[in-house]
């Protein structure tokens, strides 16, 4: 059938040739384990998918920006073994019914908003006097937002944005969506603070090809990896949506999707990488304009692209998961009939419904693939989830992408 997969030798089947299938087939590869690696797309990268524009030139991030940063000095030394990093700010603006300012929400922000010169000190003890302190435990976003920063900033920058974003009135999105998002109060205005951040000089899609570019791993693109078809593998690490391994017999979890509307044209379109639309009556949630990503490149010709969020359908691509009442209910279904299974593990955003900054992405797979090179079979079977869906999420996308 396959150069690896002839029967004669164990081989692990992986769903997905995204961050999370990559780095776990490349770990298993260099473990002596034969690997096949199935992708349903007929591109490598998954979501992080990237590709130069034919027009412009620029390196246009194909489903949406994606910057990568973190704090782990091991997982950035990791993905550097395979595709150059190099050093990138991502400052966003946020669009306002009350001007454009600064985001996420600083120093600057503050008081540009407020129309004071705040120091820090003051600034701070300025935003907890407005915080409504009658709210004990917030129980969702909007919740979150009144006890934290108070109703004009939430009206401003957050309402509107939110409900955009998740199609639903920010009282029904769970509160830890805001813990995400930076409250600074100094002047800094790069989205991440990480202690390393960058995006692959070559883009992503060299990345994960340079991960998957092993004599033990054997790609098959545009095709899936069918649940009934798994038994032939020794174990499949499934990094597709969770529901659909069980053929949504609980009903499909909740999701949005993206839409994207191209501008084009010479120069610089909107002066910056990222800009967030607040305003409820903007259809479009943000514009990113990739050039500004790459400054070590020199592009005459630009393109950006407005971003329209929407929920996902059965033939959408699933971008964010939504965790709402009742997908947390199936979901709870879901994890069960994961417990009772054997020869698959769920791995990734969509096989755990987390939303997953790609450092933690990177950082469970290898922690995956560790467990399973060590795991003895005389123990029992290989857990399906090593990393579940209830473990902590880091939620929700920010409007600086990543």
């Amino acid at each position: 059938m396959s150069r690896l997969w002839d029967g004669l030798v164990p081989v692990i089947g992986v769903a997905g040739a995204g961050l999370s299938g990559a780095v776990i087939a490349r770990e298993l590869a260099e473990g002596d384990k034969r690997v096949v690696v199935f992708e349903e797309r007929d591109h490598l990268a998954g979501n992080c998918h990237t590709a130069r524009d034919p027009w412009s030139g620029v390196m246009v991030h194909t489903y949406g920006a994606h910057v990568f940063h973190t704090n782990r000095r091991d997982i950035w030394a990791y993905v550097n073994r395979f595709a150059r990093f190099r050093r990138t700010a991502t400052r966003i603006k946020a669009v306002t019914h009350r001007g454009v300012f600064s985001f996420p929400i600083n120093l600057l922000t503050i008081n540009q908003l407020f129309g004071q010169t705040f120091t820090p000190s003051q600034a701070e003890a300025f935003v907890r006097s407005r915080a409504d302190r009658s709210i004990g435990e917030p129980r969702n976003f909007e919740e979150q937002a009144l006890s934290t920063v108070g109703p004009e900033l939430y009206e401003t920058f957050l309402r509107g944005y939110t409900k955009k974003q998740w199609g639903v009135d920010p009282r029904e999105i769970p509160a830890s969506v805001l813990r995400r998002l930076p409250l600074r109060f100094n002047y800094e205005d790069d989205y991440f603070s990480d202690a390393f951040q960058g995006i692959p000089e070559e883009g992503y899609t060299e990345l994960v090809g340079r991960l998957l570019d092993h004599r033990n791993i054997e790609v098959r693109l545009g095709e899936r990896l069918d649940p009934a078809g798994a038994p032939g593998f020794a174990q499949v690490f499934w990094s597709g949506p969770l529901d659909a391994w069980f053929g949504f017999r609980a009903g499909r979890l909740g999701y949005r999707t993206l839409s994207w509307q191209r501008e084009q044209g010479v120069g610089d379109l909107q002066g910056g990488p990222g800009i967030a639309f607040c305003q409820e009556e903007v259809p479009h949630v943000r514009t990113f304009e990739y050039k500004h990503f790459t400054p070590w490149e020199s592009h005459e010709r630009s393109v950006a692209f407005r971003q329209l969020a929407a929920d996902a359908g059965p033939g959408d691509i699933p971008y964010y998961p939504l965790r709402l009442r009742e997908d947390l209910r199936r979901l709870d279904s879901y994890v069960a009939l994961a417990e009772a299974s054997s020869g698959v593990t769920f791995v990734g955003r969509l096989g755990t419904y987390r939303y997953l900054d790609m450092h933690v992405v990177v950082g469970e797979a290898l922690d995956v693939a560790d467990r399973f090179l060590r795991h003895d079979p005389a123990g029992g079977p290989f857990p399906a989830l090593v990393v579940g869906p209830h473990a902590p999420p880091t939620e929700q996308r920010s409007p600086g992408g990543g």
